[in-house]
């Protein structure tokens, strides 16, 4: 039995007796009951990315009770068991073993981070068990190989291009330094902000890094500050990378601080209190506020109606748009609802239509976005769109 603190159930509880009926009917998709359809997630739901796996959940549950409440998919209501792997790829491989072979799971959906994809996903597509939606922008999973594999988010290729186009040619700016974690999650970051410098003649000024699930930022604070940048882009998780410019600001420096969707930006600016204005973060989705877009409007309706007290976020928006996908791949299916035809649905059925944002897979692609998004947090730690960093006033 998984220790409490590591498995949580969502929407209707699910008896694994049942599951364990439903699997020994040959003719029975696993995680695929009469009156429900079961789906697994591995994610950080404690420790210093909490923020992440917690906002990924809350979004495709309030996804899932939308549907529910419609009386669900073809009768079946939507299920969804998560485990929480602590961000660390060893976690995720036994949480994900589980979710396939224990609980049986139709699919997994939602998972969060670069090491811990890296990790699960080739469990997933030996078991022939989709993989929808993880939170990364990691390119290893926009491989036109992995066919079991949808990605929802743009990738973190697109989203250090924007950073590099935007300083250089936004505030002519040419010191930049990097600041990311040490893995592969950072070095994926990295390899992005490489390639955008190169393109353009460029080079990063200096490098730092810090252990992933620490906050141990100083020797890479040390590195970064004596090479005085005139920004510095970030990969990594909110507590070290707020940790990092906090002591920025104490030491004086002026560099402009541009993070990676990945980072949490309400976790972060929560973290950074008064010491958050000015700071940059790209997203891989719409503003969360501009109910001026169906999509968000319906997203805030659907928050709400599940928890009248959460909070609207870029994370939980995330959260519901892969839900709201896998909840129309489903109405889309042909014939029984089988994992093969969900995917067969995704790839394809055609473009779909969240509500004024465009989902759109193919052969060969399986990511369904390409937009990245700039914001800004504002000195009260909320958040403002800006179109390009000479508005940062």
């Amino acid at each position: 039995m998984a220790n409490k603190k590591d498995r949580i159930f969502l929407g209707s509880v699910v008896s694994l007796a049942l599951l364990a009926a439903a699997a020994t009917d040959v003719s029975a998709e696993p995680g695929v009951l009469n009156d429900r359809i079961v789906f697994g997630q591995s994610a950080a739901l404690d420790g210093p990315a909490e923020a992440l796996g917690q906002g990924m959940r809350e979004g495709i549950l309030a996804a899932f009770a939308e549907a529910n409440h419609a009386g669900g998919v073809g009768g079946r209501l939507l299920d969804l068991i998560s485990y929480d792997d602590g961000y660390e790829p060893m976690r995720a491989i036994d949480q994900t073993a589980k979710l396939i072979d224990e609980d049986q799971v139709f699919a997994l959906i939602g998972g969060v981070g670069t090491p811990t994809s890296r990790a699960a996903q080739p469990i997933a597509t030996d078991a022939g068990v989709p993989y929808i939606g993880a939170f990364t922008g990691a390119g290893f999973l926009r491989s036109s190989n992995l066919t079991n594999v949808v990605n929802v988010r743009g990738s973190y290729d697109q989203e250090t291009e924007a950073w590099i186009k935007h300083l250089t040619e936004d505030l002519n700016y040419d010191r930049i330094a990097i600041l990311y974690q040490k893995d592969s999650f950072g070095r994926a970051g990295l390899s992005g902000v490489r390639k955008a410098m190169k393109k353009r003649g460029l080079s990063p000024v200096a490098k730092g890094t810090y252990k992933r699930n620490t906050v141990e930022v100083d020797e890479a604070f040390q590195k970064i500050h004596r090479s005085n940048p005139q920004a510095v882009v970030t990969v990594g998780a909110y507590k070290p990378i707020a940790a990092f410019i906090k002591r920025a600001r104490e030491a004086g420096m002026n560099s402009v601080f541009v993070n990676i969707s990945f980072v949490g930006s309400k976790a972060l600016a929560q973290e950074l209190g008064p010491n958050g204005r000015g700071v940059v973060i790209t997203q891989v989705v719409p503003f969360p506020w501009d109910t001026s877009l169906p999509l968000v409007e319906r997203y805030q309706r659907a928050i709400k109606a599940t928890n009248p007290k959460a909070e609207f976020g870029f994370v939980s928006l995330e959260g519901y748009m892969v839900g709201r996908l896998t909840v129309m791949a489903l109405q889309r299916m042909q014939g029984q609802p089988t994992r093969a035809n969900l995917l067969k649905a995704i790839t394809g059925s055609g473009p779909f239509d969240l509500g004024g944002v465009i989902l759109t897979f193919g052969p060969g692609d399986n990511q369904g976005m390409d937009r990245v998004f700039l914001t800004v947090i504002k000195p009260d730690g909320s958040f403002r769109a800006v179109n390009a960093l000479d508005e940062l006033g």
